[in-house]
């Protein structure tokens, strides 16, 4: 498919998800999400909770993104399976057909999001767009678990790898399944779509460049179908590590943006301070009230409680005794 495929495969899941991950941080959008404690006005509880606000990729111009997107990825299969026909390899057309029938599952996703924004009423329930973008992530993850051309290829570390944000995304979409108010699920699928989008980059220059490990080579049968191999064990095993310690280098980096910018947004909507952020209350007056209350407490042992006892017994008896003795002395006076 070459490096430009592979390029312009990785820009694209970079500018969805990049989008993805600035509507879940727009406060308007998910007033929640940097406030804590702030009571919201009704007006934002609306405006949060709106059909279209809670879609994922929720506005229309990220559906025309998505369904541009899908519609590159479907043209480059059609032109990879007449390839691979003239080719006579019936490996690289069975590949792009898995390719092609994911390419529609996110045209349809995209398409029936831009049918429910141009209606007054949605035609379609969010729950059956979560589905369907959720089959589609699955069949994606499927695609490239389970895509063995040679099991001995340096591209297999690659795609091993790349189930993994593709995996975060399927995660995410079945939390949003379950939780549709919340903005994290939404957050967390645009950063595993970043991911996805640096890696294809990442793996176009890896197959197709002068950037391959050394000792290797690209053998190539039709534009989808080809492997990488390299000249003994050695190779592959460095090879393998390469790939493991760039994916690294890119989770790494994408980690450190992430926390930067939500830092950043965290600080411009007055997370941490004070009226707008955590409230806390001082202890001074809570530590006096305690200090006064100290005075009260005696430290009084069992004999000096028992003797406060005998005492009080004792006096009962001396008052009933005059008690009865002035009792008697009326009765006799009279």
């Amino acid at each position: 498919m070459g490096f430009f495929t592979y390029a312009v495969t990785g820009v694209g899941f970079i500018l969805i998800g990049f989008w993805e991950s600035l509507s879940s941080l727009n406060p308007t959008r998910n007033p929640n999400l940097f406030s804590s404690s702030s009571p919201l006005s009704p007006q934002i509880k609306s405006t949060s909770v709106s059909k279209t606000k809670e879609n994922p990729l929720s506005s229309s111009s990220s559906f025309i993104l998505v369904s541009t997107f899908s519609l590159l990825i479907l043209l480059n299969s059609v032109v990879s399976i007449f390839d691979a026909f003239s080719s006579k390899d019936r490996v690289g057309s069975v590949l792009q057909l898995q390719v092609l029938s994911l390419a529609l599952l996110f045209l349809l996703y995209s398409a029936l999001g831009l049918f429910n924004n141009k209606k007054s009423s949605c035609f379609w329930p969010d729950s059956v767009l979560e589905l369907v973008l959720l089959l589609a992530f699955v069949e994606e993850f499927l695609l490239y678990y389970l895509q063995r051309k040679d099991t001995s290829g340096i591209e297999n570390r690659y795609f091993d790898l790349l189930c993994v944000p593709i995996a975060i995304c399927v995660v995410s979409t079945m939390l949003e399944l379950r939780s549709k108010r919340s903005a994290y699920p939404k957050l967390v699928r645009g950063i595993g779509l970043i991911l996805q989008g640096t890696w294809f980059v990442q793996m176009g220059f890896s197959f197709f460049t002068s950037l391959m490990v050394h000792g290797c080579s690209l053998h190539e049968k039709s534009r989808g179908n080809y492997t990488i191999k390299c000249k003994d064990h050695p190779e592959y095993h460095r090879g393998r590590a390469i790939a493991t310690l760039q994916f690294n280098c890119h989770l790494a980096l994408l980690v450190v943006l992430v926390v930067g910018i939500l830092s950043f947004m965290g600080k411009r909507n007055g997370v941490g301070v004070s009226g707008d952020g955590l409230q806390y209350r001082p202890l001074g007056a809570e530590m006096q009230h305690m200090d006064n209350n100290v005075g009260n407490f005696t430290l009084d042992s069992d004999d000096d409680l028992d003797d406060g006892i005998k005492e009080e017994g004792d006096s009962g008896k001396e008052r009933k005794a005059i008690l009865e003795l002035a009792v008697n002395g009326n009765g006799s006076h009279a």
